[in-house]
């Protein structure tokens, strides 16, 4: 032994001096490189070796390994492997998974090392040769592939599918689940195809069918397979396992959620004992929704450590679990459960239970169901299991009916209830009504007494413990001793009316069955007073009060006072109905307020409340309350009508509308909207309604429900206008849909100052009609007075008391004188000129003035028997004159009989003159601008002038007066520059002279 281990020690270190002599160009080359694949796996495995030495100094080792795929050796793969190397000379294995089959190419591997030692240098040794393992494409067989055969992938990973023709065959394309075409590249082989699917999706079916459709030259030809997409298997949940009899062990468990994998590639189950490396059960999925189950006889283990393992070809998951039996006990549910020993408050209870071989303290619960729906739950105390116990449960309802049934649990190291046993429904027995009925009443006075109604019905605390109920209902005089008068109610009722008189009463009813009566209901109705009301009940002289509702109901408040004992509080669910539905309630002596709602209550229906304080079984009324769920707008619109109306005014009233509890809503008020012709408001004191379709009225509102009389006022006279009357409550009010059209009168006041002028007139045109002659001659003579004349008021102008008109001191506008045989003769002044002629004074006529051709001044007749004469124009008002001479002188030159009147001017006068002495009318034209106005009314002093009289410009405003020229038609012929021609009148002795304006 000392001479191996010498040499040994000499071997190593010859091999330490030759190593650090010859590191540089040390290597240890791969040798004995063996590829071989696995086709289920779609994987190569490579085996190789190195030298002996590099084992024996377990030298850390690195290896290039490439590989290559296709006659041109391309590199598909390359990968550096580490290892150490071992003594025991073990050859090297590694592994390489294919994503394209390796049925579809050739697939070769080589390998270069190098030693990972500081002690060497890190040079790659040479390549290995290229070892070589062989697909399909090689091959001579005319049989057409499709790859991979039957393949399971997870969901969302690429496949790579290749096809491959044969010989003499060429690929037209592939087919993808029967949607999907594929097609090779003209570039490359059409024997030869490959596609990858990149993140297939799982199917509703197992398997998705690829196909690969070749043509050759015999024949064409499909080669087709299935590709199976799922998820690896989950970790099985809700793992149980207990017994029911202490003989055999069952656990139980959910598979978790799908993984689409069916048939021969669902999960499998085994599940697995470590304590006595045991199998007990190995099951496949059914479906994943439904729990697997996995039972064992159990011998004298009652301790177990189990694995319980789920596989598929996509992965597998485990849960590991340790149980004791003795803590997993899961009884079967009670049987045979029965009644013995009833009573009405109180039953016992019987069941049986297994196991009965072997005997378990078991805990038991029994379940009681009320009527109503509550349950209570009652736990026995703990008895064998090979034992007939039993239960007795008091505190029970008489004549109820309950429902039983029990389920039982281990007493020690409790695991799970039971299922629950079979029902089973009891009745207890009867017993006497218990509790006091709620009883209320309503009186209504009646000839010679009053007449109650009597309600009642179940109180909280009440119970009729049996059947065959009855109502019994007694009633006697208090003050006054009476026979106890009585009557029996069926069930089927819960209200009568008994009649009594004036004299307060005491009522009782109480309830009966089979068994005895309960304790009455007591009331005491006061007495009444001499009008048939009740003293101190039912006060109708309280104001009612208004209440606020909502949705759910209507809150109610009172006050509170110590004076009583309790409140009711009484009303009527359809208080439109002949069946009211009469309700109350009760509340104690310090509830001051309530709500009441009732499924009953309907917006816009008005609900009565009365409110009565009791004490002593007697009830005092306390006030009315009336209100609404929810108002709602009116249903009827006031009728309204026009009571008046006036120019500016329209009355209108409804006097019929009701305001009482048939509304739909408390009557707040009333609005009159008032419509123009315009659509516009205007009217003082109105507000303004915009409407929808954008017209605008006028609306007044009346705040008092009664009063239903309104007066619109500040109107048109002789207008149209459209009046609407709507009601309004909390709810609102409906739209406008007819209006009253009204047209206001004629204003009377307006003619009034017309009146007040034309019956003064009309008076006075009626005297001065009566009255002619003595007006005319007042006003208008046909020849002024001169004595009623301003102008000759002076005492100088007064000869003998009598006014004396002398031309030589007044030069007036016109003159007409009258010569009688004893007249002298007048002298007519101009410039010193005094012309005398006489002439007949025919009929007085007007003077017409027109110009002719040449412009001179003709006078012509306009009748046989006279030419016209000027009017005193002195004396007209100057309104009606223009500020030209020639517009008012010259006239037209037609010389038709309609010639217009010519106005004498005020501002000039012209002097007619004789033949013999005055110059043509042309000349005195050519004067006019200079002529002056004197006026009549001017009295000249007598050593005045002509030519110191004033003249004026501009116009003065005179009064009417008489014609007081009159000329005969013989006098004024013609007029031409040479000279005026006149002619004596034979046929009269009176002469005329007209003074006509002349320069100064």
């Amino acid at each position: 032994m000392d001479n191996f281990m010498l040499w040994t020690i000499f071997l190593y270190t010859a091999l330490c001096f030759s190593i650090y002599q010859g590191q540089e160009i040390q290597e240890f080359p791969p040798t004995f490189l063996k590829v071989s694949k696995n086709l289920p796996l779609q994987r190569l495995l490579v085996e190789w070796d190195v030298s002996d030495l590099a084992h024996k100094f377990e030298l850390e080792m690195v290896f290039d390994i490439q590989v290559s795929r296709t006659e041109e050796m391309n590199v598909v793969w390359t990968e550096y492997y580490n290892t150490t190397l071992s003594k025991l000379k073990k050859t090297l294995h590694w592994s390489w998974d294919s994503e394209l089959p390796l049925e579809c190419m050739s697939h070769s591997v080589r390998i270069r090392s190098m030693v990972n030692d500081e002690r060497f240098s890190k040079l790659w040794s040479r390549w290995s040769q290229w070892e070589t393992v062989l697909g399909l494409d090689t091959s001579d067989d005319n049989t057409p592939y499709i790859f991979p055969e039957d393949k399971v992938v997870e969901e969302g990973s690429n496949v790579t599918f290749c096809c491959i023709g044969g010989k003499d065959s060429r690929i037209e394309y592939l087919l993808f689940n029967y949607t999907d075409y594929y097609y090779p590249d003209s570039n490359t082989s059409q024997q030869n195809m490959v596609i990858t699917m990149k993140k297939v999706l799982h199917a509703e079916v197992p398997g998705i069918p690829v196909f690969c459709k070749i043509s050759g030259k015999e024949n064409k030809k499909y080669s087709a397979t299935l590709l199976f997409v799922g998820k690896p298997p989950y970790e099985p949940e809700d793992i149980s396992c207990d017994t029911r009899d202490i003989k055999t062990l069952t656990c139980t468990w959910n598979p978790g959620k799908n993984t689409y994998l069916y048939g021969a590639h669902s999960t499998k189950y085994h599940l697995f004992e470590r304590f006595s490396q045991k199998t007990f059960c190995y099951q496949e999925t059914a479906h994943y929704l439904e729990p697997i189950h996995c039972s064992w006889a159990i011998d004298q283990q009652m301790i177990y450590n189990l694995t319980l393992t789920a596989q598929n070809p996509l992965g597998k998951r485990s849960a590991n679990f340790v149980l004791d039996v003795a803590h997993r006990v899961h009884p079967y549910p009670p049987s045979d459960l029965s009644v013995e020993h009833m009573k009405a408050t109180e039953v016992s209870l019987y069941w049986r239970m297994q196991p009965k071989y072997k005997a378990i303290k078991l805990l038991c619960q029994i379940e009681n169901r009320h009527p109503s729906g509550q349950v209570e739950l009652h736990n026995s105390s703990p008895v064998q299991s090979n034992s007939y116990p039993h239960l007795t449960l008091g505190g029970l309802q008489p004549f109820t009916y309950y429902n039983f049934r029990m389920r039982c649990g281990a007493a020690s190291h409790f695991w799970k209830w039971s299922e629950w046993s079979k029902t089973l429904r009891v009745r207890t027995n009867e017993a006497a009504p218990s509790g006091k009925l709620d009883v209320w009443r309503e009186v209504t006075p009646v000839l010679g007494g009053r007449n109650v109604t009597l309600f009642w019905k179940p109180s909280p605390d009440f119970r009729a413990n049996g059947g065959d109920i009855s109502f019994e209902i007694t009633w006697e005089k208090l003050k006054k001793a009476s026979e106890l008068e009585h009557i029996s109610i069926s069930a089927l009722q819960n209200s009568t009316t008994i009649s009594i008189d004036n004299h307060s009463y005491k009522i009782s009813v109480a309830a009966r069955n089979n068994i005895n009566s309960s304790l009455p209901s007591v009331m005491i109705i006061s007495r009444a007073t001499d009008n048939g009301a009740e003293e101190k009940v039912d006060r109708t002289d309280l104001e009612e009060e208004r209440v606020n509702g909502t949705v759910d109901g209507i809150y109610i408040s009172w006050k509170a006072t110590n004076a009583f004992d309790g409140y009711i509080v009484d009303w009527c669910n359809f208080p439109r109905s002949q069946h009211c539905d009469f309700q109350w309630k009760r509340f104690d002596f310090n509830t001051s307020s309530c709500f009441i709602k009732s499924a009953a209550f309907m917006p816009g229906v008005r609900y009565n409340f009365r409110v009565y304080g009791s004490l002593a079984n007697e009830d005092f009324f306390l006030g009315k309350k009336v209100g609404y769920t929810k108002e709602l707008a009116p249903r009827l619109n006031p009728q309204g009508e026009i009571a008046e109306m006036t120019s500016h005014t329209v009355t209108v009233t409804w006097d019929s509308y009701p305001v009482n509890e048939s509304q739909p809503g408390f009557i707040r008020g009333y609005h009159v909207y008032v419509k123009t012709m315009e659509e516009e408001c205007s009217l003082k004191g109105s507000a303004k309604h915009a409407l929808s379709d954008g017209s605008v009225l006028c609306k007044y509102t009346i705040e008092n429900p009664e009063e239903k009389r309104y007066v619109v006022k500040h109107l048109m006279p002789e207008t149209t206008y459209a009046l609407a009357v709507k009601a309004y409550t909390g709810g609102g009010e409906t739209p406008i849909d007819a209006y009253i059209n009204v047209d206001t009168l004629h204003d009377s006041k307006i003619y009034l100052p017309v009146l007040l002028v034309i019956i003064p007139f009309v008076v006075i045109t009626a005297v001065c009609f009566w009255k002619i002659k003595w007006v005319k001659d007042c006003c208008y003579p046909e020849i002024p007075n001169p004595n009623k004349s301003q102008v000759l008021s002076f005492n100088g102008l007064k000869l003998n008391s009598e006014a004396v008109l002398k031309l030589s001191d007044c030069i007036p506008d016109t003159v007409v004188l009258e010569n009688t045989s004893e007249a002298n003769t007048l002298q007519l002044r101009s410039h010193g000129t005094i012309l005398e002629s006489e002439s007949k004074v025919i009929n007085p006529s007007w003077v017409y003035f027109i110009q002719n051709e040449v412009g001179n001044l003709m006078c012509t007749q306009s009748a046989p028997e006279a030419c016209t004469s000027f009017e005193n124009l002195a004396y007209s008002s100057q309104t009606a004159l223009g500020s030209s001479l020639y517009q008012n002188l010259w006239m037209s030159e037609k010389s038709e009989p309609q010639l217009s009147i010519l106005l004498y001017q005020p501002q000039h006068y012209i002097e007619i003159l004789s033949k013999d002495t005055v110059t043509s009318l042309r000349e005195i034209t050519e004067r006019e601008g200079s002529l002056r106005y004197i006026s009549q009314m001017e009295v000249p002093r007598s050593e005045a002038k002509l030519s110191d009289l004033p003249h004026f410009t501009e116009p003065i405003e005179h009064s009417s007066y008489k014609i007081q020229t009159v000329l005969g038609s013989e006098l004024v012929t013609s007029t031409s520059d040479e000279g005026i021609q006149s002619q004596d009148s034979s046929t009269s002795s009176n002469s005329t002279a007209l003074l006509l304006p002349g320069r100064h």
